[in-house]
């Protein structure tokens, strides 16, 4: 039966010009059917990815589905663990060893119970449902008949993450109610009394003209129909659950280490988002660290610009002054998007290969705005006709500075993380698994060195801008602070707030929305510092190692070419490239 099943694979790696040896095909065999499981238990995921079969569906995740899951991964790891990582070759060994993580990190999420909070401070299955128009293609008649099927499934999707939150709320698996102050307004925009008022009847108001004309009537009714007698009832029903249940029985805690076996979740938790064995404390000094470090550099642009007062001044008057704040929405989103383009212009000096997918630029949808953060880039699914999108938020612009837009702009956009994940997608001849991971480290590390790589590309010409950048490098380090003090070291809210308020020059509104999301979401925050140091410091170890050698182009390929990677495995690959390049030179 196994050398069944070796066939197909054999015959792949043969056309590819890659025997492998059997340990390496039964490997690839076990990726491969993990990767179909998968995508038939996320059909929202398939549909990102550019697997269409399930297009019709949503996602089962009831407390029997969680457990069956976690049944299967542990089979996996079975099978897993009867290869032997020696009989690979190099590439499969990074490849065993990250799969090995992922499906023992899914195993360990299932046991800490991770399922039965879905939700953080700003988002959830019910926020992410809400972007299902932007995500699903929609160009024939079948694309709008499987829309419509996933909205008529809302209803049995919201009652299942219901009765996960309610199994949360018996075992004390709930957000804390200081997060949850307003929460409403992430659902009642979907409770509405007429059609044309839902995001969902977007797709409807323009149905595209490879669509024939004679079905659009019978589309819109069935859209109709799905809307008014599925989405706003199953919104309407969390909505109530909400308000009436979950939040009058959320705790009164804050930190995860609050939690039955809290310590252990959170231990838990940074390894997942950081990929580094490091303990709460370790991390909670590396942030105290780079907090005075930044704080010295914030010093000297101070100086620099002549102010009289002291850092807290500063910071009082960046964050009043109204000539750092955008009077319009259309003006903010028309900085960013100029920012945006003189950046583009500088890509080619700093990497040899940029990816095929473009990017937009447009505001946070209004349904979330409110207790969103102030950017965030949204990728394409893979096959669609869309671009990618870095989201501005345009709510509230007294909160909104223009000097932290080069470095959100350079974050979230290019270099970084259109740049990241449009390059991801291209990158065919990886694994499934690996092509699409999603490792914090990796990709917020990423992100937060691609501000820093702004200063290389001379994008930073005004001193107040440079202290933008700071300032966000400034809340990456407090991140480190912030999250292992609320949820390891007994932080009230409150002191995390005067933190924040006192070394970062963050709005108040952000520092609050900012603050309810490090609760909410733990160690999650601590992906970005960790993952920069780390990048920053392989790129200087390959510097000083090649000399005139070094070629900042074939570094940055070097760490995107390889798709999403634990950080110790992109350090093994700096060092082995840095090798190469030494025995070349002899």
């Amino acid at each position: 039966m196994a050398s069944r099943r070796l066939i197909p694979i054999l015959f792949a790696l043969a056309l590819a010009g890659r025997i492998l040896p059997a340990a390496s095909a039964e490997l690839h065999v076990l990726f491969d059917q993990a990767w179909e499981f998968q995508l038939r238990e996320n059909p929202l995921f398939a549909t990102s990815v550019g697997r269409h079969e399930y297009n019709d569906r949503l996602p089962s995740v009831s407390i029997a589905d969680q457990a069956r899951r976690a049944e299967y991964w542990r089979g996996v790891l079975e099978r897993l663990e009867a290869i032997d990582p020696s009989g690979l070759d190099a590439e499969d060994r990074i490849n065993y060893a990250m799969f090995e993580r992922q499906v023992r990190d899914r195993i360990s999420g299932f046991e800490f119970k991770t399922h039965l909070i879905p939700i953080t401070a700003e988002t959830g299955f019910h926020t992410d449902f809400a972007r299902l128009p932007a995500r699903v293609p929609l160009a024939e008649v079948r694309d709008y008949e499987n829309y419509s099927a996933r909205l008529r499934a809302f209803p049995k999707y919201v009652e299942q993450h219901v009765e996960l939150m309610r199994r949360g709320i018996e075992e004390g698996y709930v957000l804390p109610r200081v997060v949850l102050e307003g929460y409403e307004s992430t659902i009642q925009p979907h409770v509405v009394d007429a059609v044309e008022k839902s995001v969902f009847w977007q797709p409807f108001d323009s149905i595209p003209t490879t669509v024939g004309t004679g079905e659009h009537e019978r589309l819109r009714e069935a859209g109709r129909a799905a809307i008014l007698e599925s989405v706003v009832p199953a919104y309407a029903l969390f909505l109530e659950f909400m308000t009436g249940e979950y939040i009058p029985n959320a705790r009164s805690t804050l930190g995860a280490s609050e939690l039955r076996n809290g310590r252990e979740y959170y231990a838990y938790l940074i390894r997942h988002y950081t990929t580094l064995d490091l303990s709460a404390d370790q991390v909670h000094q590396i942030g105290l660290r780079e907090v005075e470090r930044i704080k010295a550099e914030m010093m000297e642009i101070i100086r620099q610009v002549g102010f009289e007062g002291d850092f807290v001044a500063f910071l009082e008057y960046l964050r009043t002054d109204p000539r750092f704040y955008a009077e319009a929405p259309e003006e903010l989103l028309k900085e960013a998007a100029y920012i945006a383009k003189r950046m583009d212009a500088k890509l080619p000096s700093l990497f040899k290969t940029l990816p095929r997918l473009p990017y937009g630029v447009e505001p946070v949808p209004d349904h979330i705005a409110p207790r969103y953060t102030a950017g965030r880039y949204v990728g394409a699914p893979l096959g669609s006709t869309q671009p990618g999108y870095y989201w501005v938020n345009t709510y509230a612009l007294e909160s909104r500075p223009l000097w932290a837009l080069t470095a959100l702009t350079l974050h979230e956009a290019v270099p970084g993380h259109h740049l990241q994940n449009a390059l991801r997608q291209e990158l065919e001849d990886l694994p499934n698994f690996r092509r699409f991971s999603a490792i914090g480290a990796y990709g917020e590390g990423w992100g937060l060195y691609s501000e820093w790589l702004g200063i290389e590309a001379g994008i930073y010409d005004d001193p107040y801008d440079h202290f933008g950048r700071l300032t966000y490098e400034m809340w990456r380090a407090c991140r480190l602070v912030v999250d292992t003090g609320i949820h390891a070291m007994g932080w009230t809210r409150n002191r995390v707030v005067e933190y924040l308020a006192t070394h970062t020059a963050l709005s108040r509104h952000e520092i609050g929305t900012e603050t309810d999301r490090y609760i909410s979401w733990p160690a999650q925050a601590l992906s970005y510092k960790m993952g920069e140091l780390k990048i920053r410091e392989l790129r200087r170890q390959a510097e000083e190692a090649l000399g005139e050698r070094f070629d900042v182009r074939e570094f940055h390929d070097l760490v995107l070419l390889s798709g999403p990677v634990p950080l110790p495995v992109l350090e093994d690959q700096v060092r082995a490239y840095v090798r190469r390049e030494l025995e070349s030179a002899r």
